[in-house]
């Protein structure tokens, strides 16, 4: 048994796990779960560099990680920077950071090592439960990750979509008006487009959705009064439920989502871009699968992603 820490810092969100691997019985128990909207890649699609404000609201989170570390007895932390650290010019500011917070430097991967740890943990808890291959989408705040698989990984992309890009590419408006969403769907389409080269995605068999996007479209889908993640992990909901939640999401303005009680205030400006990503998604599966000769009727939703992927990959 190794306790370990797995800190992924995305473009939207800051998150922790601290769990008790054991390799040899193929078991991950977690002791601390923690997310935190820092909005690291504020404003990097259009400047190329991480903004003061957001770098210092990252750090600052990140202190208080290495604080919970040390009071858990971690022996071994990874922390994983995506996709607005890849494209930030001056992400060596947030190397140091990072290094002078936390006592380990960053590892700023790339999209295809994104991808596997997101398949990783997504799937180490489906195997048995649902048929492979799985189609894994990690759909972040400037990247979604598509993975394709069963025992092993068989093809990824990774695309330059997500909810915090899109709404600073498109979604000005509160709501967004129709030229702006066609704006944004377009986008996902060319982006489609260049993953289905790479990833078949007419072989799909079950269609697997994590990160924060897909499980509050989840949440609302369900009808939950509060973020319960014990019903949302591992559910099971018809492709027409999820397009209506999506489209429903992206159709409220900012104050109507804040007042939704499982939207996380974090959330309320860029769930919008997310439903978005995620409704274009699962549309174009449920298609590509139709064409291939077979059918997508459910989607599922998992609450192991990212994180408990760079914990498997820590411990081993």
């Amino acid at each position: 048994m190794t306790r370990v820490a797995a800190i992924d810092c995305g473009t939207n969100s800051i998150r922790l796990l601290v769990a008790d691997v054991d390799v040899s019985a193929d078991t991950l128990v977690d002791l601390e779960r923690r997310m935190e909207v820092v909005r690291l890649g504020q404003g990097v699609d259009r400047t190329g560099r991480i903004a003061p404000e957001a770098l210092a609201r990252t750090l600052d989170a990140a202190r208080r990680y290495a604080e919970i570390c040390t009071d858990l007895g971690v022996e071994h932390i990874r922390f994983v920077a995506t996709s607005a650290s890849r494209d930030a010019e001056n992400r060596q500011d947030f190397v140091d950071g990072v290094r002078s917070a936390l006592g380990v430097d960053p590892e700023v991967i790339g999209g295809e090592e994104e991808a596997a740890l997101s398949f990783r943990g997504a799937t180490g808890v489906l195997a048995g439960a649902h048929r492979a291959p799985f189609l894994v989408v990690d759909l972040g705040g400037g990247s979604t990750e598509l993975v394709l698989g069963g025992d092993r990984l068989e093809a990824a992309w990774s695309m330059d979509v997500g909810c915090v890009r899109l709404t600073e590419r498109h979604l000005h408006d509160d709501p967004p008006t129709a030229a702006q969403v066609e704006a944004a769907r377009a986008d996902v389409a060319t982006a489609l487009d260049e993953a289905a080269r790479t990833v078949p995605l007419g072989r799909t068999a079950t269609l697997v959705g994590v990160a924060g996007s897909v499980t509050t479209v989840t949440a609302h889908a369900l009808g939950l009064p509060t973020y319960d993640p014990v019903r949302i992990d591992g559910a099971v909901l018809p492709v027409d439920t999820v397009l209506a939640a999506c489209a429903d999401l992206l159709g409220m303005t900012r104050d109507d989502r804040a007042v939704l009680g499982f939207m996380h205030p974090g959330r309320v400006d860029v769930i919008g871009a997310g439903a978005l990503v995620w409704s274009e998604v699962v549309r174009r599966v449920r298609d590509d699968v139709a064409r291939a000769g077979g059918e997508l009727t459910t989607v599922v939703t998992s609450e192991h992603d990212i994180l408990d992927g760079i914990a498997w990959s820590v411990a081993r």
